[in-house]
């Protein structure tokens, strides 16, 4: 539930404290000081675990159905252990130690770096070494500052411009995941990339399961019922397996809402350890390597800044200058959760935008990730049961939150500084349109700098942009260059 819906806006756009801490629980997690309660940060906790629990599912596909230069591929069941235990890790350590509503599992795009990019070059034990290598690099930067005045130099103006592409893009996941929106295949010889459903017109009960989510939930919302977003992905999920079992329809996509024959299922931790920190320099070469290296960096390194600011902005954790106390305890997590999830072979862990699910829920504490991360340690047991909702019944939630998150953010940017504004504008919108965070962040700091060396404004500048900018340019040109 939206912070409106319950009480005033207080200071840096989190609602007024509940009262003194009630007792060394609350006062560890900061309950009552955020304007929280123990019930809200539950609901968030399970909200942010159904709106993410498809990477179960999505993660082992991605990596398990690419093949290293051997003709090695990853079994399917050990990939479902390795996602689930990062991700519970993680999201754990998150919660315990960075108090924040922030969960964490396999990054998408992440993996399919090193699905398509570095397994078929080497082996797959090298791949996953070059992830914790990747990783150990982000604890590092963290470790000497680096990283905490890159996030600190941003804007304000550019800062919710971030945020409100990180809303435009889970509404667009959501969209996409539920099959309210496809791609349209190539085959069609069409400019337009995208449709309405499968083939131009909405059709079958799966995406009106979605449909029927979506105004569910704002309905909801608008009525600032208690748990709306929850509310909706169970009320969802029970009307998909009504439906499933009457109707026998052939396709939901990844996730069936059918009631497993058996709940429990036994991890297989095959995969854990198995890598080489340096073996995929012998067969790549340094330079190819450091570069592969640097790929999976920057990618998680600026996906999971996207995610803090627009979380943190979400749920009221800033300052007046739109920064985040603690940051550094969060990043080194998340610098955490990129080696572990190469340790266990599941790819980059990094935060995850679906954490907003529960943000909307009305989570503004760690209390939250450490309930979604014991929701992860059960589906080490119980996976058939963690992926029965539907994604058409999960997704609705994303929907909603984008739209919560442009609401609160988009009447903070300057529009008449169009030396601000444009950046802004090219950071939202370009993380929906390319399917990336990084990208839409890379596209606001060129434009930033570059209008205000423009208009002869350099000193206005902070050093660390002009030098994101530079390796975001340098980025973007590796392909030129033939270093990819």
């Amino acid at each position: 539930m939206p912070p409106s819906a319950t009480a005033p806006v207080g200071t840096a756009g989190q609602p007024p404290a509940l009262g003194g801490p009630r007792n060394g629980f609350d006062r560890y997690f900061k309950i009552a000081e955020r304007g929280s309660s123990i019930a809200r940060e539950v609901r968030g906790g399970f909200a942010t675990f159904f709106a993410m629990a498809y990477i179960i599912v999505l993660n082992p596909i991605i990596l398990g159905s690419a093949k290293d230069m051997y003709g090695h591929h990853l079994n399917s069941g050990q990939l479902v252990t390795a996602t689930v235990l990062t991700a519970a890790f993680t999201t754990l350590l998150m919660g315990v130690f960075g108090n924040v509503p922030i969960a964490l599992a396999a990054g998408l795009g992440v993996n399919t770096v090193v699905a398509l990019q570095l397994a078929p070059r080497m082996s797959w034990p090298d791949a996953m070494g070059m992830v914790v290598l990747a990783g150990l690099v982000v604890m590092l930067l963290v470790a000497t500052g680096l990283r905490e005045r890159v996030m600190n130099a941003v804007p304000g103006g550019l800062r919710k411009g971030i945020a409100i592409g990180i809303g435009l893009f889970i509404m667009f996941i959501g969209l996409v995941d539920s099959g309210f929106v496809t791609r349209i295949p190539d085959i069609a010889d069409t400019t337009v990339p995208l449709q309405l459903g499968g083939d131009g017109r909405l059709d079958g009960w799966p995406v009106l399961i979605f449909a029927l989510g979506v105004l569910l939930t704002l309905a909801l919302l608008v009525r600032k019922v208690p748990g709306a977003i929850l509310i909706s992905i169970v009320a969802m999920t029970v009307l998909a397996m009504i439906i499933n079992f009457v109707a026998k329809v052939p396709s939901w996509g990844l996730t069936v809402p059918k009631w497993p024959g058996n709940p429990v299922s036994s991890p297989d931790f095959g995969l854990v350890g198995h890598i080489s920190l340096f073996g995929g320099f012998h067969k790549v070469g340094i330079l190819t390597g450091v570069l592969f290296v640097f790929t999976v960096l920057l990618s998680s390194f600026f996906d999971a800044m996207g995610t803090v600011l627009g979380v943190g902005d979400k749920a009221g954790l800033t300052d007046e200058k739109g920064r985040i106390p603690g940051i550094n305890k969060i990043l080194f997590i998340d610098g955490i959760g990129v080696a572990a999830g190469g340790a266990s072979s599941s790819s980059a862990g990094t935060c995850f935008v679906e954490s907003t699910a529960g943000v909307g829920e009305g989570a503004r504490t760690g209390l939250a990730s450490v309930v979604t991360g014991l929701l992860f340690v059960a589906s080490l047991f119980l996976t058939p049961l963690a992926t029965m909702v539907p994604s058409q019944a999960a997704t609705p939630a994303l929907v909603a939150v984008g739209f919560m998150i442009l609401a609160g953010a988009i009447k903070d940017i300057d529009w008449s500084d169009w030396s601000i504004a444009i950046p802004a504008f090219l950071a939202m919108v370009m993380m929906p349109f390319t399917y990336s965070i990084t990208n839409g962040i890379g596209m606001g700091f060129i434009s930033f700098t570059v209008l205000r060396l423009v208009l002869g404004r350099p000193k206005e500048v902070p050093v660390p942009m002009y030098v994101v900018s530079a390796v975001f340019v340098f980025y973007y040109l590796m392909p030129a260059f033939g270093l990819t």
